[in-house]
């Protein structure tokens, strides 16, 4: 008797990453000899700092080899804390009780949703958002309730926006700050506002910075500077975007210690600890603070470069409407109406891959299918030869 597979209720309504999927896609063109410029890809393009690949090799031959706690090895956990709590607002320094280190931001993300929100459970999520939220929160049978910026506010919300959004059932939100796929960046006030509308209301704040060191012009904030209280606050990091080591898969949550305690046990039954040596390359890269500053440094200066050496070139294409990238390492371009059709996005990414070569994320993936996503974590040159394009694509249709 053959078996016929039919997905069980946990998964029904689950997608296949779209920002995966075009990287698979674009891989696969180049693998098949096709000349592509990849302007999906997530992730910094730089080489991970010598001195953390150093002391990661340095860790294998002292035997880091075996399994650790769950929740990361301790001496990691204490300089996570020690670093975090430089941002803390008031209140006590932050403890190793409250880190989880994880197998990525992605499955800390994954945790936190998993053992705050339940089905009835409606959260907020500004949008456009990473993909994944949506996903995670499905998963968790709780409800994800899309809050749309506005493009005036370089697709920010408001508090009061929200506020308008909340029912009785609303139980969280979901912060990105700088925010994947637009670039902006929350300041002070915005984000404060946001804060102590949770707070006020009893949410959980569940804040993506995983992006938090790569800014332009100011710094952004992280919820830890601005919350006079963190009983409700979950914050999410790791070393992926700005040391340059997604490969190494490393994250980690800082939450309430109870809570931190259930994501542990919830990580127990699924992937057990984060690979040792990719927690002693982590622990280099958080605790050898000068090296490490040097290093952000040198790649968040290379980042503005080429910002801003893409945002030069579209001045030679005045009507291309876009977000202004204050933070991560990506250009958000709308392009409602390309074509008529009612998925412009996947409409323009499917005409300027096939007539540009341009590999980009349409932004039906973020919940805004007018938008598509450009990613400029490649070289200056190939960046703004993309970019140009893209923008010959949606000017001459």
């Amino acid at each position: 008797m053959t078996l016929e597979f039919r997905p069980s209720e946990n998964i029904t309504c689950l997608k296949e990453s779209a920002t995966i999927a075009v990287a698979a896609k674009a891989r696969a063109l180049k693998a098949a000899g096709h000349s592509i410029i990849d302007l999906g890809a997530g992730e910094p393009d730089f080489d991970t700092p010598a001195f953390i690949r150093h002391a990661a090799a340095e860790a294998v031959e002292r035997g880091a080899t075996r399994y650790t706690a769950t929740e990361g090895i301790l001496p990691l956990r204490e300089a996570i804390a020690e670093a975090a709590s430089r941002d803390l607002a008031s209140g006590p320094a932050i403890s190793a009780a409250e880190v989880v280190v994880s197998t990525g931001s992605k499955q800390s993300l994954y945790n936190a949703c998993t053992c705050l929100f339940g089905p009835g459970d409606e959260v907020l999520v500004p949008t456009p958002a990473w993909t994944s939220y949506y996903q995670m929160l499905e998963l968790a049978r709780a409800t994800a309730i899309p809050v749309y910026g506005t493009e005036a506010n370089s697709l920010k919300v408001t508090s009061e926006q929200l506020d308008r959004h909340a029912t009785s059932r609303t139980k969280g939100l979901m912060l990105c700050s700088p925010n994947n796929p637009t670039g902006a960046v929350y300041d002070r006030d915005e984000l404060t506002a946001i804060l102590d509308l949770a707070a006020s209301r009893g949410w959980w704040v569940i804040a993506d910075e995983i992006y938090l060191r790569i800014a332009y012009g100011r710094p952004a904030h992280s919820a830890l500077s601005l919350m006079k209280q963190r009983d409700n606050l979950v914050v999410i990091s790791g070393v992926a975007k700005a040391y340059a080591m997604t490969g190494w898969r490393i994250g980690w949550s800082i939450a309430p210690v109870a809570l931190s305690k259930a994501m542990t046990a919830l990580q127990s039954h699924t992937t057990s600890n984060a690979a040792a040596v990719s927690q002693h390359a982590a622990l280099a890269a958080v605790s050898r603070h000068d090296e490490a500053e040097a290093a952000i440094g040198a790649m968040v200066a290379e980042f503005t470069n080429r910002r801003n050496a893409v945002l030069h070139a579209l001045k030679d294409f005045p009507s291309v409407r876009f977000v202004n990238p204050e933070g991560a390492f990506y250009l958000y371009v709308n392009v409602e109406g390309f074509e008529g059709a009612e998925d412009a996005g996947a409409a323009f990414a499917a005409r300027v891959l096939e007539r540009e070569q341009v590999a980009v994320v349409p932004g039906n993936a973020f919940l805004t299918p007018g938008w598509i996503r450009a990613s400029y974590a490649t070289t200056q040159s190939v960046a703004v030869d993309g970019v140009t394009r893209i923008a010959r694509c949606l000017t001459n249709g």
